[in-house]
């Protein structure tokens, strides 16, 4: 048997899995089990892969449980020594998985892996979900080696590189099944971003390695179940982000950071209120509603913290430095 089992998890995306299936085929089937796992489609998308990929596995969940919950219901059902979270959006290239493996087989101690992500539509830019690989800073803001905010950087071979980082993309993340199991996988009340973040945060908490290998290169759509411009989006992206600062920072700086958050947070509502994004407004203030009422149910859900791994927490503000001191790449930000 395979010890690697390639799994994407589909809604409604025959779209994508007739646009995207022929390249993982072609560049998986040799190192890799290739699963679908389908969160009750309403569209033919298990028929057409039934009619033209009947080597492809399929697993259908019971109801539509989102990104989160749809993944750990299905990889219940999944026997291998490594998983491969793979969106349907996403076109991979020759040998993308082999090095990432080799990377993990020589050390024990890397418990996710992501590849190079860059633009489908702009196969020269990183593309904005993992880009070079996931950091945060202080203030609990994801950045990325390649992409600031909503600012892309060009691959100009500046991350050609195999190295650590603090969070791996959710769009193509390699991780050990025994450890996605070990902790329970992915947080089910997040449905849907940030996510991986926390998985990520919480190996970190025990003192894993998360890393990035440029050998492998994928090319991601983004925005396939959400765009930017959904209000739903933002409620998610603002809810998550609080709910992944509570559980997972340390305790002497949970209150300080987040009280900060939340100021921040209002700033942005009364910011998108001025551009005529009352909706997104709204959204914030959802998020933070839902945060609170969260609060008891996260404390229980605080992992243990052993010897914290911190590598990839930057100390300084990415928002100051993007927004005030105009700073738009990786590089300017960690060096001024």
């Amino acid at each position: 048997m395979k010890k690697t089992a390639v799994v994407i998890l589909n809604w409604n995306g025959k779209k994508f899995l007739e646009q995207f299936l022929p390249s993982v085929t072609k560049y998986s089937s040799h190192d890799a089990r290739i699963v679908v796992a389908d969160n009750q489609s309403t569209d033919d998308s298990i028929q057409f892969i039934q009619d033209n990929y009947p080597e492809i596995e399929i697993i259908v969940n019971d109801k539509n449980y989102g990104f989160a919950k749809g993944y750990n219901v299905a990889l219940k059902q999944v026997d291998a020594e490594y998983f491969v979270l793979l969106n349907s959006d996403v076109e991979v290239t020759e040998n993308w998985i082999t090095p990432i493996i080799q990377l993990m087989d020589s050390n024990l101690n890397i418990a996710a892996c992501q590849p190079k992500i860059k633009d489908f539509y702009k196969k020269e830019y990183f593309e904005y979900a993992g880009a070079a690989g996931g950091f945060i800073d202080y203030l609990g803001y994801p950045l990325c080696r390649g992409r600031i905010f909503n600012t892309l950087e060009k691959d100009n071979g500046q991350f050609n590189d195999t190295s650590e980082i603090f969070w791996a993309t959710g769009a193509a993340l390699f991780i050990r099944a025994k450890l996605f199991k070990e902790i329970n996988g992915f947080d089910e009340q997040f449905f849907a971003h940030m996510e991986e973040i926390d998985l990520c945060w919480r190996l970190k908490n025990l003192g894993y390695q998360i890393m990035y290998c440029s050998e492998s290169i994928v090319y991601h759509v983004g925005g396939g179940t959400l765009n930017k411009i959904n209000p739903k989006k933002t409620y998610l992206n603002f809810r998550n982000n609080l709910l992944v600062l509570h559980k997972n920072l340390q305790k002497n700086k949970r209150f300080k950071i987040l009280f900060l958050r939340l100021i921040l947070d209002g700033m942005a509502g009364i910011k998108l209120l001025f551009e005529g994004k009352p909706k997104h407004t709204f959204a914030i203030i959802q998020a933070h509603f839902s945060f609170y009422s969260r609060l008891k149910e996260n404390r229980k859900k605080r992992n243990r913290v052993t010897s914290p791994n911190l590598f990839g927490i930057i100390p300084k503000s990415t928002l100051l430095a993007s927004f005030l001191l105009n700073k738009k790449t990786f590089k300017q930000i960690i060096e001024n």
